[in-house]
């Protein structure tokens, strides 16, 4: 572009955009101005007292994490809304916080007390071993805040939460004590999901599934046993109350009914056959050997089967707990004996390969452990009454159960998902849900508010009195993040946060824990408010490495998003993430993307150097005498603008941002600007008033609609336009330009 210099064009322009000379002194500005806190906006007339309120939880990062990828497509999209939402005028919040992530904390301090101190956190005692966390979690939130604020996130942070903050605490207790008091907490034993790294219960979500090579074995307790059986787990028949056969399976009915009493592994044994209509007659030998206390399956088979005897043989270490020779064995080295004496007895009819799905926990990769364990649980089947209620079909007073409660709400409308192809996954988990485990063996969170003396079991926010013992178990994190909308507004007080801001507008995360968080967070908030906890629920992608790979420290493919802000801007990293990213789909992303876009933001400096040097000299007192091209151009900006609008509205902000990159780059620069040179540069004033009143309508509108998708250079920008050009002093709390 041919530049025409002009005296008063400021010397920011003389020099190509660097965003790392802007970055950060705007983001203060920001953050100086208040205006990220709706009641400044307000206070300031920006926003309407009684406007419409748009607001959005942070889906608060782990405390003990840096900000990755999948962190930075949050931030932006999010940001996106809430820019735009606050450019239209409404009373937008944005509430950020940070996750205690307990097991993932309590374990990262584990690993440095041991490695630093040479203890264990039972060295060190209860009380010691958390002022430890307590230190590392503050230097952790101080890290993953700022790189937050790296990535222009306009949260308030005058409403920072923290999940085991005083305020959460409050709530999370209340929470659990009216739950207990509905009876839907109960404490009893059942199966659980066991880490035996970890020490500890996980949730069902906390598994990563993991296809390894294994082996089945086919064979028969004894020689007079008259049924054989199959399985992947040998080591476990020492602990089988029942073999389970279909009651049409002609092969076994006669046994039904039968017990039979055998030493098996050198471990006395009684098993009685039992008829499950749940056992598939024509997989494997159609008997299935149940063992109730090491699997989730049989021990719903023993509770059909009127099956009392339910001994647990392998403990909380993955060791062995019978007599004999597995006695005290690791159950791999168990394995391999019980399938050496199944040789040496002649009862090992066939061993065949096949593949296994290990379960193992997602935070320390111990292989799980189903195992009877005496927990506090979540009943989601249990009828009880709804004390009050806003949700669609289903009136205060209803008996209900927690798992209507949670289809309701989505069925019935009133809380909607994009993309819809994750509503049936969402139903479909549901429908299949089990009663949650809320229960963890470890220090760091939520300490249970049960406290026992003497066999009496009392459940309230304060201990009793001194010679009360509170229980030693802390809450699932999940049970606090399920409080998350509506903990952050300050209940359990009634706040004029919680009125104004509650049910809030949508809910932004990715769709992997659609189970984890979303789910839970409308079983929460139904329960607790009678009220969804969001209108919306936008579900990302993961972000991905240029092939599609899934970015690994150990692959050597992870793009660091604080890297990238460094080399080529906030902006451009954001623009890489939105572009191409349709809502569930997942996001191929490489450095190149992320170039391209940093070349697009000095595009947009250049346009704007181009067209402030360009009507420099126009005095703005004068009515234009737009010509037929004119009013072409500007009907061609409002439709711009009207389809970025609409495309944010229906949350397909890769559209949006697509277009608006499109008509900045291609309409604006490569036709409008190249065809204006010769009018602004003739001699018919007339024509280039009117061009340059245009080219004005142009700039300012464009950095508008760009400014959400990339508030840097378009703030730099709006902060050196002439003071007539502007409807505030502030990009971001300018007016959004409606398309009309």
């Amino acid at each position: 572009m041919e530049e025409k210099q002009q005296p008063n064009i400021p010397e920011i322009f003389l020099s190509p955009y660097n965003p790392v000379n802007h970055e950060n002194s705007l983001y203060k500005m920001w953050e100086d101005s208040g205006y990220f806190n709706p009641d400044k906006c307000v206070e300031d007339g920006i926003a309407d007292r009684d406007a419409e309120t748009f607001s959005i939880v942070l889906p608060p990062p782990n405390v003990t994490g840096i900000l990755h990828m999948g962190h930075a497509a949050m931030l932006a999209v999010e940001d996106i809304l809430v820019r735009y939402n606050r450019m239209q005028g409404k009373r937008t919040l944005w509430i950020p916080g940070t996750d205690s992530a307990a097991i993932a904390t309590q374990s990262k301090v584990e690993k440095l007390v041991s490695k630093e101190e040479k203890k264990s956190r039972h060295d060190l005692g209860r009380e010691e071993f958390l002022k430890r966390v307590d230190v590392f979690v503050e230097d952790s939130k101080a890290t993953i805040v700022n790189q937050i604020k790296k990535m222009g996130s306009s949260l308030d942070w005058s409403r920072y939460a923290f999940t085991l903050d005083d305020q959460r605490y409050k709530a999370v207790m209340t929470a659990f004590v009216n739950m207990y008091n509905d009876q839907l907490i109960y404490r009893a034993d059942r199966i659980v999901n066991w880490d035996p790294k970890g020490q500890t219960t996980i949730s069902d979500d906390e598994i990563v599934h993991e296809e390894r090579q294994g082996k089945l074995y086919t064979f028969k307790y004894n020689k007079e046993f008259p049924i054989t059986i199959a399985t992947t787990r040998p080591e476990t028949k020492v602990g089988d109350t029942a073999v389970a056969v279909n009651p049409d399976d002609k092969r076994y009915q006669k046994y039904i009914g039968q017990t039979f009493d055998f030493v098996f592994c050198d471990v006395p044994v009684s098993v009685t056959v039992v008829a499950d209509t749940e056992v598939d007659p024509e997989f494997g030998t159609g008997a299935v050997g149940v063992t109730p206390a090491h699997s989730k399956i049989d021990w719903d088979i023993a509770d059909r089967s009127n099956i009392i005897r339910r001994p647990q043989v392998i403990n909380e270490y993955a060791k062995m707990t019978v007599a004999g020779r597995l006695n005290n064995l690791k159950v791999e080295a168990a394995r391999a004996e019980v399938v050496k004496w199944l040789e040496e007895e002649g009862l090992l009819e066939k061993i065949e390969d096949t593949i296994q799905n290990i379960a193992t926990a997602e935070r320390t990769g111990g292989i799980v452990e189903p195992l009877p364990k005496l927990q506090w649980w979540i009943d989601v089947n249990k009828k009880f009454t709804l004390k009050h209620s806003e949700i669609t079909g289903i009136e205060s007073g209803s008996e209900v159960t927690l798992k209507e409660l949670m289809i309701k709400a989505v069925e019935n409308g009133d809380t909607d998902i994009f993309p819809e192809r994750f509503k049936r996954v969402y139903f479909n988990w549901i429908e299949n849900l089990n009663d949650w485990c809320i229960s963890r063996q470890i220090w760091y969170g939520h300490r249970i508010p049960a406290w026992y003396k003497d066999g009496e079991t009392k459940v309230q926010i304060q201990s009793p009195g001194a010679d009360w013992e509170q229980e030693s178990d802390t809450l699932d994190t999940w049970f606090s993040s399920g409080l998350w909308t509506f903990s952050t507004l300050g209940w359990p007080e009634q706040t004029d946060d919680l009125k104004t801001y509650h049910p809030t507008t949508v809910l932004e995360t990715g769709y992997d824990i659609i189970f984890f968080w979303v789910a839970r967070m409308i079983l929460m908030s139904t329960y607790h408010l009678g009220q969804v906890p969001f209108k919306n629920v936008y579900l990302h992608g993961l972000v991905r490495d240029e092939k599609g790979k899934k970015m690994s420290k150990s692959i050597g493919n992870v793009i660091d998003p604080l890297n990238m802000i460094e080399k080529f801007g906030a902006d451009a990293t954001r623009l890489s993430l939105i572009v191409g990213a349709a809502p569930g789909n997942d996001v191929p992303l490489s450095e190149d993307k992320i170039r391209a876009y940093k070349k697009f933001a000095n595009k947009v400096w250049n346009i704007s150097r181009f067209i402030l040097t360009s009507i420099d000299d126009a005095d703005w007192r004068q009515t234009p005498e737009l010509t037929k091209r004119d009013n072409e151009i500007l009907t061609d900006l409002r439709k711009n603008i009207l389809e970025v609008t609409e495309d944010i509205e229906r949350f397909s902000l890769y559209l949006g941002a697509e277009k608006a990159y499109h008509y900045v780059w291609h309409e604006l620069a490569d036709k409008v600007l190249e065809e204006s040179k010769d009018i602004l540069n003739g001699d018919n004033m007339s024509e280039k008033y009117a061009r340059q009143y245009v080219l004005k309508e142009c700039l300012v509108a464009s950095l508008k609609t760009l400014h959400p998708f990339m508030p840097f250079v378009t703030e730099t920008i709006w902060q050196e336009l002439p003071k007539e050009l502007k409807d505030h002093d502030i990009l971001m709390v300018a007016k959004w330009p409606i398309g009309e």
